[in-house]
């Protein structure tokens, strides 16, 4: 084995999840996911640590979500008007599993990315909203993602497996503390903040955080970060006003999205368009009512993450970039005794900040064209 995957498996289970003696830890593994699991098994044994272990796998989704429908034969064309099945909304003995649990490892992977294309689009609408009461619960844990490099992977980065492999590993295996350091003055700045004002070609849009709490996502619990690798600083808006376009392309339930526009007012999309994928995007909107307002908005630090792989876990975390994510917020964002915003999805959409770029808080410009205040290479201007 790849002594790169040990090298994972530790930091995941020791620096990420900060897994105990005798915790109770779920690890949900994807197919193609099999040697990081077993070094994963392998670290938590050594820590004297209880282990579940679930196969989740997108093909068997796929599999199932398609004979529940009842147009699993019929033309994709057609799953416009679909009745979606009726999802047990309460499965017991999951949530059991999962009530029980201190660490949930999610261990990503996949032979296909787009397995799941041809499930009817009311299907996948009503998967999630009966997911809902497993996915708090997952959330209640010490949870954290990863993934592990396959060729399926690296055929959608557009990348040699062996490159994509050591672009995974530069990316996991970094000094985070340092990197925690750096990220700790931009979330000093959002907590302290009210308004943030993003402009970069089509995009002008101004959201309100005003008593939000920042994430600084170090890749660990310890700073209610949850993915590994990490490197961004996250807050959940309470506002949206204005035009963002979305530049970075992205592939959502096996469709690829290219420029996506959204319109907000009064915190909610009011218009959107795409010029490809706009049928994924009105089908996630429509989920439910907090599907149309924003949960997040991401800002990426993490400069050893340097090129688009259509992987969110990576590209969110690409530093020049933003993304905002419609649907559920997270509950580190918020003042105690608030309930953000809800929904049954959670969709990040990136910008590129690396030119004709402006982000401020409270008219004070923090970035321009991709570089910080405190960077070599910022550009200062009037304001």
């Amino acid at each position: 084995m790849d002594d790169r995957i040990r090298e994972h498996a530790a930091i995941l289970v020791d620096w990420s999840a900060r897994v105990d003696p005798g915790d109770n830890v779920v690890v949900s593994v994807a197919d193609g996911a099999h040697d990081l699991a077993v070094a994963v098994a392998e670290v938590l044994g050594e820590r004297d640590a209880n282990l579940v272990a679930t196969y989740d796998a997108a093909e068997l989704t796929r599999a199932y979500l398609r004979a529940r429908s009842d147009d699993s034969n019929d033309s994709d064309d057609s799953d416009a008007d679909s009745t979606p099945p009726a999802f047990d909304a309460d499965p017991a003995y999951e949530l059991a599993l999962l009530e029980k649990a201190d660490v949930y490892l999610r261990l990503d992977a996949g032979h296909n990315t787009a397995a799941t294309a041809d499930v009817p689009g009311p299907t996948r609408q009503a998967y999630r909203r009966s997911r809902t009461a497993i996915r708090e619960a997952r959330m209640d844990t010490d949870w954290v993602s990863t993934v592990h490099p396959t060729r399926s992977l690296a055929q959608q980065a557009g990348m040699a497996f062996e490159a994509y492999q050591d672009f995974v590993y530069d990316a996991v295996l970094r000094d985070w503390e340092s990197l925690a350091d750096e990220m700790a003055q931009l979330k000093t700045i959002l907590d302290a903040g009210s308004e943030v004002h993003i402009e970069t070609g089509e995009t002008d849009l101004w959201l309100s955080i005003e008593g939000r709490t920042a994430v600084n996502s170090a890749a660990s619990v310890a700073y209610d970060s949850h993915n590994l690798p990490s490197g961004e600083v996250f807050t959940a808006p309470a506002d949206a006003e204005g035009t963002v376009l979305f530049d970075i392309p992205m592939t959502v339930d096996g469709t690829r999205l290219q420029d996506v526009r959204f319109t907000f007012e009064d915190g909610d999309v009011v218009d959107f368009a795409a010029e490809q994928g706009e049928a994924v995007i009105a089908e996630i909107l429509d989920t439910d009512a907090g599907a149309r307002r924003l949960g997040e908005l991401g800002i990426g630090m993490n400069r050893g993450i340097d090129r688009v792989t259509d992987r969110i876990l990576f590209d969110e975390k690409m530093a020049e970039t933003v993304h905002l994510a419609v649907g559920r917020a997270y509950d580190a964002c918020l003042p105690d005794g608030e309930t953000g915003n809800e929904s049954a999805v959670h969709t990040d959409l990136l910008t590129d900040m690396s030119e004709n770029s402006r982000l401020a808080v409270d008219d004070e410009t923090i970035q321009r064209n991709g570089r910080f205040r405190w960077e070599e290479g910022f550009a200062t201007d009037s304001t």
